[in-house]
This record gives C-alpha cells, structure tokens and sequence, in this order.
C-alpha cells in the first residue's frame, strides 16, 4: 500500500459518512461526487484507467446531473404543493 492510498482509503470513509450523515440532500450529492472522483484516484492507482474513466463519467458527471435535477424537481413539487396549487 502506497503513502497516497494510506491517506485516500480513510479519506474515503470520512466522505462516505458525510453523505449519509448530511440533512441537506444537495450537500450529500456534491458530497457524493467528490466520494466518486476520490475513487476514480484509487483506481488510477490500481492501474484501472478504463473503470477510472468510468466512475468519473458516470459516477461524478452524470449521476451527480440526475441527482441534482431530481432534487430540483422535489422542491419544486413541494413549492407547488405547499400553496395549494395544481400542476
């Protein structure tokens, strides 16, 4: 085990508990995102540019996207819906 993945492997436990332990679902998905892209490093380490590139795309970039406009929607239901209004 490297110097580096001595420091990322807990640093990658201290960000998976911040994802779950945040009440704000936006602070959990950025937080999520970078958990993501911390294991895209260890990866690259591991000499897996291919599954690297992969959790960066998807896991960083296009789940991050999902989960933003998922939430987005979320509040904007609940704005709609807290005034009484109809779609």
């Amino acid at each position: 085990m490297t110097l580096l993945e001595a420091f990322l492997l807990p640093l990658l436990l201290v960000i998976a508990i911040l994802v779950v332990a945040f009440r704000d679902l936006l602070s959990s998905v950025i937080t999520l995102s970078v958990f993501s892209t911390v294991l895209a490093i260890i990866y690259i380490i591991h000499q897996a540019p291919d599954v690297a590139l992969a959790e960066v795309v998807i896991g960083s970039g296009l789940m991050t996207a999902v989960y933003i406009a998922v939430i987005s929607k979320i509040r904007t239901y609940r704005q709609t819906h807290k005034r009484g209004e109809k779609e």
